[in-house]
Protein backbone atom coordinates (compact mmCIF):
# COMPACT_ATOMS: atom_id res chain seq x y z
CA UNK A 1 0.00 0.00 0.00
CA UNK A 2 1.52 3.31 -0.63
CA UNK A 3 0.10 6.95 -0.16
CA UNK A 4 -1.93 7.59 -3.45
CA UNK A 5 -4.97 9.63 -3.01
CA UNK A 6 -6.90 6.84 -2.86
CA UNK A 7 -6.93 3.24 -0.95
CA UNK A 8 -5.84 0.33 -3.43
CA UNK A 9 -4.36 -2.68 -4.34
CA UNK A 10 -1.58 -2.87 -6.89
CA UNK A 11 -0.20 -6.42 -8.34
CA UNK A 12 2.70 -6.53 -10.75
CA UNK A 13 2.32 -7.67 -13.82
CA UNK A 14 4.02 -8.44 -17.21
CA UNK A 15 5.60 -5.07 -18.80
CA UNK A 16 4.20 -6.21 -22.21
CA UNK A 17 0.38 -6.00 -21.41
CA UNK A 18 -1.47 -2.92 -20.19
CA UNK A 19 -2.48 -2.23 -16.75
CA UNK A 20 -5.62 -2.91 -15.41
CA UNK A 21 -7.69 -0.64 -13.49
CA UNK A 22 -10.77 -2.48 -11.85
CA UNK A 23 -13.58 -0.50 -10.83
CA UNK A 24 -15.99 -2.26 -8.34
CA UNK A 25 -19.73 -1.90 -8.28
CA UNK A 26 -22.01 -0.07 -4.95
CA UNK A 27 -20.71 -1.81 -2.16
CA UNK A 28 -17.88 -3.33 -3.64
CA UNK A 29 -14.04 -3.43 -2.75
CA UNK A 30 -10.32 -3.49 -4.82
CA UNK A 31 -11.03 -7.36 -4.59
CA UNK A 32 -14.26 -7.60 -6.36
CA UNK A 33 -12.98 -7.72 -9.97
CA UNK A 34 -9.56 -9.27 -9.70
CA UNK A 35 -10.65 -12.14 -10.82
CA UNK A 36 -12.63 -11.02 -13.98
CA UNK A 37 -8.89 -8.93 -14.75
CA UNK A 38 -7.41 -11.92 -14.76
CA UNK A 39 -10.12 -13.48 -17.43
CA UNK A 40 -9.65 -10.52 -19.64
CA UNK A 41 -5.79 -10.34 -19.56
CA UNK A 42 -4.40 -12.78 -17.53
CA UNK A 43 -0.31 -11.52 -17.53
CA UNK A 44 -1.83 -7.58 -16.74
CA UNK A 45 -1.24 -5.44 -13.98
CA UNK A 46 -4.14 -4.75 -11.67
CA UNK A 47 -4.67 -1.64 -10.17
CA UNK A 48 -8.18 -1.35 -7.48
CA UNK A 49 -8.96 1.10 -6.00
CA UNK A 50 -11.34 1.74 -3.42
CA UNK A 51 -14.44 3.82 -3.98
CA UNK A 52 -14.33 6.89 -1.91
CA UNK A 53 -17.81 7.58 -0.92
CA UNK A 54 -19.37 6.17 1.54
CA UNK A 55 -23.51 5.26 0.84
CA UNK A 56 -24.87 3.48 4.49
CA UNK A 57 -21.89 2.17 4.82
CA UNK A 58 -21.64 0.97 1.06
CA UNK A 59 -18.49 2.03 -0.86
CA UNK A 60 -19.25 4.06 -4.36
CA UNK A 61 -17.82 6.30 -6.50
CA UNK A 62 -19.81 9.08 -6.31
CA UNK A 63 -23.06 10.71 -4.44
CA UNK A 64 -26.00 10.06 -6.03
CA UNK A 65 -29.50 11.29 -5.00
CA UNK A 66 -31.80 8.51 -5.18
CA UNK A 67 -31.31 4.65 -7.73
CA UNK A 68 -30.49 5.67 -11.42
CA UNK A 69 -30.45 9.66 -10.37
CA UNK A 70 -26.74 10.84 -10.19
CA UNK A 71 -25.59 14.26 -8.07
CA UNK A 72 -23.94 15.16 -10.80
CA UNK A 73 -21.37 17.79 -10.02
CA UNK A 74 -20.33 14.80 -7.46
CA UNK A 75 -19.80 12.70 -10.67
CA UNK A 76 -17.23 15.51 -12.01
CA UNK A 77 -15.46 15.86 -8.96
CA UNK A 78 -14.84 12.39 -8.00
CA UNK A 79 -14.08 11.91 -11.98
CA UNK A 80 -11.60 14.19 -11.51
CA UNK A 81 -10.16 12.67 -8.23
CA UNK A 82 -9.87 9.26 -10.26
CA UNK A 83 -8.12 10.57 -12.89
CA UNK A 84 -5.46 12.47 -10.29
CA UNK A 85 -4.68 9.02 -8.64
CA UNK A 86 -4.28 6.98 -12.39
CA UNK A 87 -1.71 9.32 -12.86
CA UNK A 88 -0.33 9.69 -9.30
CA UNK A 89 -0.14 5.50 -9.93
CA UNK A 90 1.77 6.18 -13.38
CA UNK A 91 4.55 8.01 -11.24
CA UNK A 92 4.40 5.90 -7.87
CA UNK A 93 4.77 2.49 -9.58
CA UNK A 94 6.51 3.30 -13.09
CA UNK A 95 3.83 2.74 -15.31
CA UNK A 96 5.23 4.90 -18.25
CA UNK A 97 3.58 4.82 -21.79
CA UNK A 98 2.15 1.30 -20.38
CA UNK A 99 -1.53 0.92 -21.43
CA UNK A 100 -4.23 1.87 -18.22
CA UNK A 101 -7.18 0.09 -18.82
CA UNK A 102 -10.37 0.69 -17.10
CA UNK A 103 -12.69 -1.95 -16.42
CA UNK A 104 -15.39 -1.40 -14.17
CA UNK A 105 -19.05 -2.92 -13.53
CA UNK A 106 -22.33 -0.43 -12.66
CA UNK A 107 -21.55 2.36 -10.06
CA UNK A 108 -17.73 1.56 -11.03
CA UNK A 109 -18.09 1.34 -15.27
CA UNK A 110 -20.32 4.78 -14.83
CA UNK A 111 -17.27 6.77 -13.11
CA UNK A 112 -15.04 5.19 -15.65
CA UNK A 113 -17.20 6.44 -18.49
CA UNK A 114 -17.23 9.61 -16.74
CA UNK A 115 -13.48 9.56 -16.10
CA UNK A 116 -13.49 8.96 -20.09
CA UNK A 117 -15.30 11.76 -21.04
CA UNK A 118 -14.30 14.34 -18.90
CA UNK A 119 -10.18 13.21 -18.61
CA UNK A 120 -8.61 11.95 -21.52
CA UNK A 121 -5.49 13.15 -20.30
CA UNK A 122 -5.83 9.96 -17.41
CA UNK A 123 -8.18 7.59 -19.34
CA UNK A 124 -8.45 6.65 -22.30
CA UNK A 125 -10.07 2.96 -22.51
CA UNK A 126 -12.59 1.74 -20.52
CA UNK A 127 -14.34 -1.96 -20.52
CA UNK A 128 -17.77 -0.82 -18.61
CA UNK A 129 -20.41 -3.75 -18.00
CA UNK A 130 -23.65 -2.59 -17.17
CA UNK A 131 -23.18 1.46 -17.45
CA UNK A 132 -25.08 4.42 -18.12
CA UNK A 133 -24.34 7.57 -19.09
CA UNK A 134 -22.96 9.52 -16.31
CA UNK A 135 -23.04 13.36 -16.78
CA UNK A 136 -25.71 15.03 -18.99
CA UNK A 137 -23.94 17.41 -20.61
CA UNK A 138 -20.14 16.61 -21.36
CA UNK A 139 -17.88 19.44 -22.53
CA UNK A 140 -17.02 18.37 -25.82
CA UNK A 141 -13.29 17.31 -25.63
CA UNK A 142 -11.47 15.57 -28.29
CA UNK A 143 -11.76 11.60 -27.59
CA UNK A 144 -10.22 10.87 -31.08
CA UNK A 145 -7.90 8.31 -28.95
CA UNK A 146 -10.14 6.86 -26.81
CA UNK A 147 -11.71 3.32 -26.71
CA UNK A 148 -14.64 2.36 -25.15
CA UNK A 149 -16.30 -1.12 -24.83
CA UNK A 150 -20.01 -1.05 -23.34
CA UNK A 151 -21.95 -4.44 -22.60
CA UNK A 152 -25.28 -3.59 -21.32
CA UNK A 153 -28.35 -6.40 -20.65
CA UNK A 154 -31.58 -5.86 -23.09
CA UNK A 155 -33.38 -6.34 -19.33
CA UNK A 156 -30.99 -3.97 -16.98
CA UNK A 157 -33.57 -2.20 -15.14
CA UNK A 158 -30.37 -0.57 -13.08
CA UNK A 159 -28.74 0.97 -16.37
CA UNK A 160 -31.43 1.61 -19.03
CA UNK A 161 -30.06 0.54 -23.02
CA UNK A 162 -31.93 4.30 -23.63
CA UNK A 163 -29.30 5.53 -21.27
CA UNK A 164 -26.54 3.58 -22.51
CA UNK A 165 -27.25 4.80 -25.71
CA UNK A 166 -27.42 8.17 -25.28
CA UNK A 167 -23.73 7.69 -23.50
CA UNK A 168 -22.69 5.95 -27.04
CA UNK A 169 -23.81 8.89 -28.86
CA UNK A 170 -21.75 11.77 -26.38
CA UNK A 171 -18.36 9.45 -26.69
CA UNK A 172 -19.36 9.19 -30.57
CA UNK A 173 -20.05 12.59 -30.91
CA UNK A 174 -16.48 13.14 -29.18
CA UNK A 175 -14.92 11.15 -32.09
CA UNK A 176 -14.76 8.27 -29.70
CA UNK A 177 -14.17 4.87 -31.10
CA UNK A 178 -17.49 3.10 -29.08
CA UNK A 179 -17.97 -1.13 -29.48
CA UNK A 180 -21.33 -2.29 -27.93
CA UNK A 181 -22.42 -5.86 -26.76
CA UNK A 182 -26.07 -6.57 -25.97
CA UNK A 183 -26.88 -9.62 -23.80
CA UNK A 184 -30.69 -10.65 -23.52
CA UNK A 185 -29.98 -10.66 -19.39
CA UNK A 186 -30.05 -7.87 -16.71
CA UNK A 187 -27.63 -5.97 -14.52
CA UNK A 188 -24.63 -8.21 -15.20
CA UNK A 189 -21.53 -9.81 -16.55
CA UNK A 190 -21.58 -12.79 -18.92
CA UNK A 191 -19.42 -14.68 -19.31
CA UNK A 192 -20.03 -13.96 -23.75
CA UNK A 193 -19.45 -9.90 -22.30
CA UNK A 194 -16.08 -11.64 -20.82
CA UNK A 195 -14.78 -12.83 -24.04
CA UNK A 196 -15.90 -9.70 -25.91
CA UNK A 197 -14.17 -7.94 -23.65
CA UNK A 198 -10.63 -9.89 -24.34
CA UNK A 199 -10.58 -9.75 -28.00
CA UNK A 200 -11.19 -6.00 -27.76
CA UNK A 201 -8.40 -5.38 -25.29
CA UNK A 202 -6.29 -7.40 -27.50
CA UNK A 203 -7.16 -5.75 -30.82
CA UNK A 204 -6.49 -2.33 -28.64
CA UNK A 205 -2.83 -4.19 -28.51
CA UNK A 206 -2.39 -4.89 -32.04
CA UNK A 207 -3.49 -0.76 -32.69
CA UNK A 208 -0.38 0.36 -30.28
CA UNK A 209 2.71 1.43 -32.42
Amino acid sequence: MSALSLRHRFVEGSPDEPVLLLLHGTGGSPEDLVGLGREISPGAALLAPAGPVSENGMARWFRRLREGVFDHEDVVFRAGQLADFVLEAREEYQLGTRRVVAVGFSNGANIAAATALLRPDALTEVVAFAAMLPVPDPPMLDLAKTRVLLSNGLRDPMAPLVSAKELVAKLEERSAEVVTHQHPGGHQITREGVEVARNWLHEGHALRP
